[in-house]
């Protein structure tokens, strides 16, 4: 079993033999609707991950608890609320790991010869650029899928699930009423931004949505625990503000406005109201009709 010093190295040897020369490679539609048993030596650590600062982690505390859970059960999938790791297609080869580092970690420690991976794709610079391109509005939408769109728990009212076989794929719950109101936006020229700090692949939040006729006009995934390329992160920010004259977030107590120019504007939602899209679709109808006058 190889000590904190030897892993400490390990680590730094691999981010020293991938450094500028790792490329996403988009992963086709089955690869990531399914999970896969992969060798552990196919893994890389995502530089931009936190785990790789040496002023943040790795944290041997978590990965020593890891190991002696996995040491017992002989898998890193110890319960069935247990996750795969969440990788990502890479060139040359293999995979980065976007979610489950220490979990890697103590899988190498416990001499685990390939480990359980969900493969997904997460939005590129030239993806965003895509629908940046596509777009023909000035106006957008941005909400959380976590926080905003999908329920938080199974007490919240959601919109009816899926028909066989799509319910089980597609396991997150949609808030009762988010289809019609991203409807009534598209209708009224905003396009509709979805974000996640989670690992969500590109494919399957699209595909999702299609399936309730909503087109997402952007999607961007896996913003989480990132500490590097701060710089790219600021360059596509900016390529994002530019491109829109208006913006409306909307979480779930809150609707905020702004307009180039202009000071924002803040709207109190009741997150607990059952026609919570609703009241969000008179207040941008009641903008509207003010605009007009």
């Amino acid at each position: 079993m190889a000590s904190d010093t030897e892993f400490a190295k390990l680590l730094k040897k691999k981010l020293r033999k991938y450094d500028a020369v790792i490329v996403p490679v988009k992963a086709s539609r089955l690869e990531i609707m399914t999970t896969k048993n992969v060798p552990i030596e196919k893994l890389h650590p995502n530089p931009d991950d936190e785990f790789c600062n040496p002023a943040i982690g790795p944290h041997y505390g978590i990965i020593g608890d890891y190991t002696s859970k996995f040491m017992r059960f002989g898998s890193i999938l110890t319960s069935i609320d247990d996750e795969p790791l969440m990788v990502q297609k890479i060139h040359p080869d293999g995979y980065m790991i976007l979610n489950g580092h220490h979990r890697w970690a103590a899988a190498m420690r416990c001499g685990f010869k390939k480990v359980p991976v969900r493969i997904v794709n997460l939005a590129q610079d030239t993806d965003i650029e895509k629908m940046l391109a596509a777009s023909e509005h000035d106006r957008r939408v941005t909400m959380d899928l976590d926080e905003t769109i999908f329920c938080q728990d199974d007490l919240e009212p959601a919109e009816r699930p899926l028909k066989f076989p799509y319910n089980k794929i597609y396991k997150e719950k949609i808030r009762i009423g988010l289809p019609m109101l991203m409807h009534y936006l598209s209708k009224q020229g905003y396009d509709i931004w979805v974000y996640s700090a989670n690992c969500y692949s590109f494919d399957y939040i699209q595909d999702y949505f299609k399936h309730y006729s909503v087109r997402l006009d952007g999607i961007i995934t896996g913003t989480g625990k990132k500490t590097g390329n701060a710089e790219k992160k600021k360059d596509t920010e900016k390529k994002i503000s530019g491109k829109y004259k208006e913006t409306l977030h909307i979480d779930r107590n809150t609707m905020i406005r702004t307009v180039s120019g202009e000071d924002f504007q803040e709207f109190e939602l009741d997150a607990d109201s059952p026609t919570w899209a609703r009241d969000v679709a008179g207040i941008i109808r009641k903008m509207s009709d003010n605009g007009k006058k």
